[in-house]
């Protein structure tokens, strides 16, 4: 065990846990930000995606020692009140079903459009490939994705 200081959602977080903790079971089991999903614990399904200074990561693949000196924002952190646009259309646009994959599928595309503001179809797909929906919504999420690009709402 150590001390390992970390910025998640913008505060300064101490934890005492094993430096090789995978960062996905920091953020959930020791300080309580469920947001981010435990799916296949390989980084293949994408469910535990967040962002390391803006740049999306699979959590459960990336150790707390990592993080240590980088901006950390998980699911919570996107917004304090649902109110990003990628959570907005991701609601209107009815693109989550079961919801498992939603946290992950949210901060990928939020690292695609602060990346890319205006994404081709094919440049969703590419960022999109290999976050996985159980569920199949998968041209919802794109419609959600492209909604939250320009900026639009119903």
């Amino acid at each position: 065990m150590a001390t390992i200081r970390l910025t998640v959602n913008g505060q300064a977080r101490s934890l005492e846990v094993d430096p090789a903790m995978p960062l996905l079971w920091a953020l959930r089991d020791t300080l309580g930000l469920t947001g981010t999903k435990y799916g296949c614990g390989e980084g293949l399904c994408g469910s535990c995606v967040v962002h390391l200074d803006g740049e999306a990561v699979r959590s459960c693949m990336t150790t707390v020692k990592d993080a240590v000196g980088r901006r950390v924002v998980t699911i919570e952190g996107l917004s304090k009140d649902a109110g990003h646009p990628l959570q907005k259309a991701f609601v209107e646009e009815q693109a989550p079903q079961c919801g498992w994959c939603q946290s992950g599928q949210i901060m990928q595309a939020a690292a695609l459009l602060a990346q890319t503001p205006a994404p081709t179809d094919a440049q969703i797909d590419e960022a999109m490939d290999g976050v996985l929906c159980r569920c199949g919504a998968y041209p919802r999420i794109r419609t959600a994705i492209r909604r939250a690009a320009k900026g639009g709402t119903r």
